[in-house]
């Protein structure tokens, strides 16, 4: 099953990710997006929000 992961290094906090999917993607206190629920939205969903990420900090994972 392939889930989503933010690569905290590549992270810079501008909140797309969880604009466009907040049922799987959340801000840290330290203004870095975490996966809150890997199963929290649909693959249409989640991948609109890695394809919004402007610095290509979310993938898939296996």
């Amino acid at each position: 099953m392939k889930v989503p992961q933010v690569d905290p290094d590549l992270c810079t906090g501008c909140g797309a990710c969880a604009d466009v999917c907040p049922e799987v993607f959340e801000m840290s206190d330290d203004d870095i997006a975490v996966v809150k629920n890997p199963k929290g939205a649909g693959e249409d969903k989640i991948q609109d929000a890695i394809d919004g990420c402007p610095v290509e900090a979310i993938s898939w994972s296996e």
